[in-house]
């Protein structure tokens, strides 16, 4: 059995590549994809390094294929034959771009994005060689970075994994399990009633004194319109009319601008 050295499967592909730049178009992209394909697993070993509960792996794989299609597309054999040394520093670049700008729900300040992006890769490391989950202070030592720092890129985790609603609550009194919407409030029809409430009183600002008190027996003492003709001494005729003006300016009001004093 043929067995393919690191140093052979090199040569291979960079002879690929030179004879892949003489090449027409379409040749040129069919031999680039073949040497993606045969360096697949070091796409894949570089995005093992960033893998976190927070990231689907899958996902940090094809952000690895394209970081490694484009450093096979990049390559120029005359300035490094090695193909790895060259790939790796540009599948890493195009995974922690892809952290930093595409992977969060609530995205906090690019300083704290780019520590979390370090942290993730300094964390495996450094809880191998400790036997434990490291500490604050012992990520801050291995990062250069300030405790406090570290710790608020730490909480930025939440922003990459928000909390499903339907998710169980700890402690839950009685001993019960509860989800998180059984704890948010539900809505509320007295805000409906206080909006509409301010919206009528913004609008009656416009009103005189007179349209005031016409208003309030209508609506509010529930008078008919003959009982506001005999207490303010005009003919019925005339509430009907003064009714209709005012509710039209009302409209108007509410309609240009409903909270304007």
């Amino acid at each position: 059995m043929l067995v393919t050295t690191p140093k052979t499967r090199n040569a291979r592909a960079v002879a690929l590549l030179i004879r892949a730049r003489r090449a027409s178009p379409r040749e040129r992209r069919r031999i680039q994809q073949q040497v993606v394909l045969d360096y697949a697993e070091v796409a894949r070993a570089v995005a093992n390094r960033f893998r976190s509960p927070a990231q689907d792996y899958r996902d940090l794989c094809q952000v690895a294929y394209i970081g490694l299609t484009k450093a096979v597309q990049r390559f120029e054999p005359s300035r490094g034959r090695d193909i790895v040394s060259f790939a790796v520093p540009t599948i890493s670049g195009e995974i922690k771009r892809y952290l930093r700008d595409s992977s969060w729900t609530v995205r906090p300040p690019r300083r704290l994005q780019e520590l979390w992006t370090e942290l993730s890769t300094e964390l495996g490391d450094l809880e191998q060689r400790l036997g434990r989950e490291p500490t604050i202070a012992e990520l801050a030592a291995e990062t250069g970075e300030p405790a406090s720092l570290v710790a608020e890129a730490l909480r930025c985790i939440q922003g990459r994994r928000p909390f499903s609603l339907d998710a169980p609550l700890e402690g839950s009194e009685g001993g019960e399990s509860s989800a998180l919407h059984e704890h948010l409030a539900d809505e509320e029809a007295g805000f409906e009633r206080v909006e509409l409430a301010l919206s009528v009183s913004a609008a009656c600002r416009d009103l005189s004194q007179y349209e005031r008190r016409i208003l309030y027996l209508r609506f509010f003492e529930e008078r008919t319109q003959a009982e506001i003709a005999a207490e303010l001494g005009v003919s019925q005729m005339q509430v009907s009319r003064l009714l209709r003006a005012i509710l039209r300016k009302m409209r108007s009001r509410l309609a240009a601008n409903p909270f304007a004093d």
